[in-house]
């Protein structure tokens, strides 16, 4: 009996051991994979037109969101100390093939878990489509401002933090108006962008009594641009105004409008303002516009925060992208997890009230409060607020040319 005994208590003894050290091993093998999830950084995807006619814009663009990613993964605070990892791809800004060829390298081969862009409107609504949606993706762009993005099938992935240029055109012809231009000849881009704006704007300025003496698209990459400058010359205007690509067509028309003296200064939207448009030859004083912005205490705060990076916060699109890539680290946080869905379902969440509200230089906190519970409504440097189908209200800049630079009269 006592021999029975004491095999038991040696038996039990031995599978008390082999708990132990199995508790032991699995514990440690918990905190090698929680310290391995830690150390794996989080792959955002950047598509921004990064050759193309909007070139000179996206370096400033993909630098401003890639900051908003730094400060999150600086902090500390998110998912428990995780970082975001930023790869780019080049979405030309014309070439729908190659933007989605790009998208599905990032989604597929790269596992990104979100995208900040795409730039421009007809590439965006391609990759928004044949990607994102598909693959439920969530994308959050800067600078995509057709109309036609408000209705997109998309399976609710697409975000932008510029306004529809359903609102911009609105906006520049009540600006021409109250500047006493009555008449005007329109040329735009010969895509979804330039011909959703052109029929924004001409609609408004008519219906504020204004009167429109040709309107011609041109096709970007020509390198004479002449005989479009001819036909709206001829057609009586002495004011014109440019929606289109100020690395581009809009560039050649301006250039060949100003060699041929026939218009001084030109109207323009938000994809012909940037500081590259300064060195056509013959200069663009008095030249005005819209571009979307604000000059908000966000808005100062980014110019703090970008000026401390080495960027340019007042460059176009630049505080849009800071506050993209600030609404993917906080839809994260607020998802528990880097994970597609979660970040779909919570860009919104985080946009919107109710919750404290969050500017540019304020993510570490805002993760923080995430982390705790907490709702935050994050404002940043562009007053983001998203509607049903994720577009924002706005604002918009009147800038004009004064000195040989673009200067900001007025926010509308």
């Amino acid at each position: 009996m006592q021999n029975s005994t004491k095999k038991i208590l040696a038996a039990v003894v031995v599978v008390a051991l082999i708990v132990f050290i199995f508790m032991k091993v699995t514990d440690k093998k918990a905190e090698e994979a929680k310290a391995v999830a830690l150390s794996e950084t989080i792959k955002v995807g950047v598509i921004l037109g990064f050759t193309g006619p909007i070139e000179s814009l996206t370096p400033a663009m993909a630098s401003s969101a890639e900051l908003a990613f730094a400060e999150a993964s600086k902090s500390g605070n998110l998912l428990g100390g995780r970082t975001i990892e930023a790869l780019r791809g080049d979405s030309t800004c014309t070439d729908a093939a190659a933007a989605t060829a790009a998208a599905e390298r990032l989604v597929n081969s790269d596992n990104v878990v979100a995208i900040m862009g795409a730039d421009c409107s007809g590439v965006t609504g391609a990759i928004a489509k044949n990607v994102g949606a598909p693959n439920g993706v969530a994308m959050i762009s800067p600078s995509a401002t057709s109309p036609g993005l408000t209705s997109i099938e998309d399976n609710g992935v697409f975000f932008r933090t510029a306004p529809s240029d359903a609102r911009q055109g609105i906006v520049l012809a009540d600006i021409v108006m109250a500047r006493g231009i009555d008449t005007v000849a329109v040329t735009y881009t010969n895509n979804d962008y330039g011909k959703g704006l052109a029929d924004a704007f001409s609609t408004a300025y008519r219906a504020v009594g204004g009167s429109i003496t040709i309107e011609a698209a041109h096709e970007d990459g020509k390198a004479d641009y002449s005989a479009e400058v001819g036909a709206l010359s001829a057609s009586g205007a002495s004011e014109l105004v440019v929606l289109g690509y100020l690395d581009q067509g809009g560039r050649g028309i301006i250039q060949s409008a100003l060699d041929s003296d026939s218009f001084t200064r030109f109207i323009l939207a938000d994809g012909m303002i940037g500081d590259s448009l300064l060195d056509v030859d013959g200069g663009i004083e008095g030249t005005f516009g819209t571009l979307p912005g604000s000059e908000s205490a966000g808005a100062a705060m980014f110019a703090e925060v970008a000026a401390a990076a080495g960027l340019d916060g007042s460059a176009p699109y630049a505080a849009q992208s800071y506050d993209a890539g600030a609404l993917l680290a906080l839809a994260m946080q607020a998802a528990g997890s880097a994970d597609r869905a979660g970040i779909v379902a919570n860009i919104s969440n985080v946009a919107n009230a109710p919750g404290e509200i969050i500017l540019p230089g304020e993510l570490a906190k805002g993760l923080q409060i995430l982390a705790d519970g907490g709702q935050v409504n994050y404002e940043g440097a562009t007053n983001v607020e998203f509607d049903a189908v994720g577009d924002p209200a706005g604002s918009y800049k009147e800038q004009e040319v004064k000195g040989g630079s673009f200067t900001t009269i007025k926010v509308h």
